[in-house]
């Protein structure tokens, strides 16, 4: 199989959509204060069509297998993507953001998430064509996370408490901050904040004096894009796995992160309901680093005659994601008797 390379073409019409639609989700929210789910379930539906209509694109240009590659890796990142929107709720939560500055603030995580996601792309792919052994390096890194998922499944849920978090403590080493939220601001000037107002005032609400400060806000913000590094570290060598080719992988995961911020306010509503979702995670993420050591033993060491197609691929994710998805309506979690109990009482 060739590789697939850097069609100016599919360049030019990615970023062209990619823009454009972008520009009209802004401009679709620029007045909207609170988000609510019908809102956010219809512009989910807009971004899944308009990743599914580039994969029709890529069938009709350049081939179904081409095609396949980008849909799995796709419906990859859409799966992984979940547990990081977990994360976030948790986020919010901590910095008592309300939804509709969520999605201002998710906007630009994702701006950031196009950058950061473009380097590490490009270094994984480097490194996996630069040679075959690196493979079984990725494979061992999508199996961690596995493992690490399958580990933390029996534990309490806490929310976690990010506002201690230490990007929030390196931002406050680097410049003061405004401890309550300004409208939807990220960053307020000093004047802005203490024209006629008394010193003890000012010494409450900000951790010392400035020209600028931070607000919480850009604390939450900072916290958002150091979590999606984070994942990042899980999430790109897993879509490497399935896809490999870089301009495939970047295609896939931009389009499955440009629809999260829709796709965060839904899983809010619906993810007491998606319980099993999950295990099909944890088991496509053993079957993807399965897969990428398999490959990777062709290559570097011998051909063992085994070979997994990008159609079978695909038809493994979905078909696993499905099965979580369906188990999770037919075999609903059990409220606890003692809570239940405790709650008539």
């Amino acid at each position: 199989m060739q590789h697939f390379g850097f069609p100016m073409e599919a360049i030019l019409i990615f970023i062209t959509v990619v823009a454009v639609s972008i520009y009209l989700d802004l401009f679709a929210h620029r007045k909207v204060d609170e988000i609510s789910v019908a809102d956010a379930a219809k512009w989910s539906v807009f971004w899944i069509v308009l990743a599914l209509g580039f994969y029709g694109y890529l069938w009709g240009r350049f081939g179904k297998e081409w095609a396949d590659l980008y849909l799995a890796g796709y419906v990859l990142e859409k799966s992984l993507s979940v547990d990081n929107l977990m994360v976030f709720m948790a986020i919010f939560a901590s910095f008592g953001i309300r939804s509709g500055l969520q999605h201002r603030i998710l906007y630009w995580g994702i701006i950031g998430a196009l950058v950061f996601r473009a380097i590490f792309v490009l270094i994984g792919t480097s490194l996996f064509m630069a040679s075959p052994w690196v493979g079984f390096v990725f494979a061992a890194l999508v199996g961690w996370s596995g493992v690490q998922m399958l580990k933390s499944r029996g534990e309490d849920e806490e929310i976690e408490d990010y506002s201690d978090h230490w990007s929030v403590r390196l931002t406050g080493k680097m410049m003061p901050i405004y401890t309550r939220l300004h409208l939807d601001r990220f960053f307020v000037r000093h004047e802005e904040l203490f024209v006629g107002r008394e010193e003890t005032e000012r010494q409450k609400s900000v951790t010392r004096l400035g020209t600028l400060y931070a607000t919480p806000a850009f604390l939450c913000l900072a916290t958002i894009e150091t979590s999606d590094l984070a994942f990042s570290f899980d999430s790109v060598p897993a879509v490497i796995a399935v896809t490999q080719e870089p301009l495939l992988v970047y295609a896939a995961m931009i389009f499955a992160i440009l629809g999260l911020r829709s796709l965060y306010f839904v899983l809010a509503a619906l993810t007491r309901y998606l319980v099993h979702l999950e295990k099909a995670v944890i088991v496509l993420l053993f079957y993807i680093a399965g897969k990428m050591a398999l490959q990777s033993w062709n290559h570097a060491i011998g051909d063992t005659g085994l070979h997994i197609s990008p159609g079978t691929s695909l038809m493994v994710v979905l078909g696993v994601l499905a099965l979580g998805v369906l188990a999770s309506f037919l075999f609903p979690e059990k409220k606890d008797e003692g809570t239940i109990g405790a709650a008539k009482d």
